[in-house]
């Protein structure tokens, strides 16, 4: 616990960032220009709430130093007129794109969920709906800060990401209890909660390892959050500094550690219990997860960019290069389907007992579920949600794939096949709000006996089957990486048409995502910040990558499986 006096300033400051390509560009830009260079940062200071911005002169100059590192030149010369803004506060940016009005009330919104400690912005709360018991919508969730620490970074602000990777780091090292067991050392917390005693005049931090939450579950997605937003940060300021940092190299091998240690694992993916990552309640995610497994690769991937290699990360990189490969051999030949695919499991024969079997994990045809027949396309695709010993979960999990296309889990080819199932299946991934969470929904008995009968996971609402404007950022990364931002461009103007009226909503019910989720909050923080970050990705594709990473050449799988899966 801290206990430390504090001043919480209520001023913020924004900066808008140069274009390097437009969507309308991005069939000749180079993505590896994409996800390759560093962002320069042109910095603009804003008065926060709506208050008129005062933009600095050409005479403000931003250079660029040794290791590719971009700083603030500070001069004391500094003129500042009131005549110009950020791109992002008005109604049209400044590369030309047309501004929708929801952008200025978006920032605005953000702005009011910072959470202040030591008179220093470390994250946002999850939502600003106060009609309803708060329970832990006032905390800064590690999972739900992301989106808005990529706003921030976008916009030039990379100082509050900075703030809260450190403190979420320093939370690391307590000691975590559940009754009388001890949790793992390099375990992430789920969230943080920043408690004020007016008559001590102090703030104290009060973290969530697990203890708190439904079920007892410890957040195995935290840590590996942590690292991507860590290299988000490195890819965006082009300083490399923060991430090494001692403190920041030895919270990056604890998360790896753990997830790395020996057992009895036979597979090289990653064993956790249900509602362990954002599905937080018993949906039958147990096992091995696709959400998991996307961002354990990502992470991964990203700590081979982070660590260094010194005397005491040399041997944990041969091991993170290891679990990589074997990793995308795994997914990439066992929990991916398409038409081709689902035809050979339809045609499984079972009881091999062999090293030659086909049907490696003894998958029963007959268990295989009737609506994934005529949800499968004749050219599309897309990972599954879980494999495991005679278990294959054929839903549509929304964010596992679109990671798995972001860290290129997924080959080129797979990538494009799961956009041609996104266009495909419109009407059952997007419908009238994106995105679906997962497709389809459980119930009438299966939902009874996979939920035990959880009333906030009725059919098509919430984790089952309820539409995720937060995904939208994802989906939009996903679309500028495959070639394809006018899948975006749709979903977007579907956003724009409700969001705002109906006041940030978690999430929609129905089928067609047409209603506001019977539980949902209103100015969910993340849904928020998940718009702003799908538009400013799309108006400039440049921020890409912070959230991407291109292909390894080393990991191409050695086995052909389908058409649509070779490369």
């Amino acid at each position: 616990m801290f206990s430390l006096s504090a001043d919480v300033p209520q001023n913020g400051s924004v900066r808008s960032m140069d274009t390097l390509c437009s969507v309308a560009e991005m069939e000749d830009c180079d993505l590896s220009r994409l996800l390759d260079k560093p962002r320069p940062l042109n910095m603009e200071r804003q008065r926060s709430f709506g208050e008129l911005s005062i933009g600095l002169s050409p005479h403000h100059s931003i250079r660029n130093v040794d290791n590719n590192s971009f700083r603030f030149m500070d001069h004391s010369d500094v003129v500042f007129s009131p005549g110009r803004r950020s791109g992002f506060n008005t109604p049209r940016s400044q590369n030309g794109f047309e501004t929708h009005p929801m952008v200025a009330e978006a920032w605005e919104t953000l702005r009011r969920a910072l959470v202040y400690f030591r008179g220093q912005p470390v994250g946002t709360i999850a939502a600003l709906d106060n009609s309803d018991e708060k329970l832990n919508y006032d905390q800064v969730f590690v999972r739900d800060f992301v989106p808005s620490a990529l706003a921030f970074l976008m916009n030039g602000e990379p100082e509050i990401v900075k703030n809260f990777i450190l403190k979420t780091l320093r939370l690391q090292s307590w000691e975590k209890k559940i009754d009388r067991f001890q949790l793992g050392e390099g375990v992430m917390p789920a969230s943080f909660k920043v408690l004020h005693d007016p008559i001590r005049n102090t703030e104290t931090l009060m973290a969530d390892f697990g203890e708190s939450a439904i079920g007892r579950v410890a957040p195995v997605d935290s840590g590996f959050w942590w690292i991507i937003l860590l290299r988000a940060y490195t890819k965006s300021t082009g300083d490399s500094s923060l991430a090494e940092r001692p403190e920041c190299q030895k919270g990056m091998r604890l998360i790896l550690s753990l997830c790395l240690s020996e057992g009895f694992d036979t597979f090289p993916t990653l064993l956790c219990a249900d509602g362990c990552s954002m599905i937080d309640r018993r949906m039958g995610v147990y096992g091995y997860p696709i959400e998991i497994q996307a961002l354990f690769f990502m992470a991964l991937r990203c700590a081979l960019l982070l660590l260094k290699h010194d005397a005491e990360g040399k041997e944990l990189l041969e091991r993170v290069a290891k679990r990589l490969h074997a990793l995308s051999y795994h997914m990439r030949s066992y929990f991916w389907i398409d038409l081709k695919q689902l035809n050979d499991i339809y045609r499984y024969k079972t009881e091999e007992y062999s090293h030659t079997a086909v049907n490696k994990f003894n998958v029963i045809p007959d268990s295989l579920p009737e609506w994934i027949f005529d949800f499968m396309p004749k050219h599309g695709g897309y990972f599954i949600g879980n494999v495991g010993p005679s278990n294959m979960d054929f839903r549509w999990f929304c964010l596992g794939n679109c990671i798995a296309i972001l860290s290129s889990l997924a080959t080129p080819e797979q990538s494009t096949a799961i956009m041609d199932l996104i266009e495909s299946r419109w009407e059952e991934l997007i419908g009238e709000m994106p995105v679906k969470v997962c497709y389809p929904a459980l119930e009438s008995h299966e939902w009874k006996i996979i939920t035990g009968c959880d009333p906030k996971n009725t059919r098509w609402s919430y984790h089952n089957g309820g539409s995720w404007p937060v995904l939208l950022w994802l989906l939009t990364a996903a679309c500028i990486k495959t070639g394809r931002p006018q899948i975006a461009r749709r979903a977007i103007e579907l956003c724009e048409t409700r969001l705002l009226k109906d006041s940030w909503p978690e999430y929609y019910d129905g089928k067609l995502g047409r209603y506001i989720g019977k539980q949902a909050r209103k100015f969910q923080t993340w849904s928020i910040a998940g718009y702003l970050v799908a538009k400013m990705m799309l108006e400039d594709p440049s921020h890409l990558g912070m959230v991407a990473l291109e292909e390894d050449k080393q990991m191409k799988p050695v086995m052909k499986r389908s058409s649509s899966w070779t490369c």
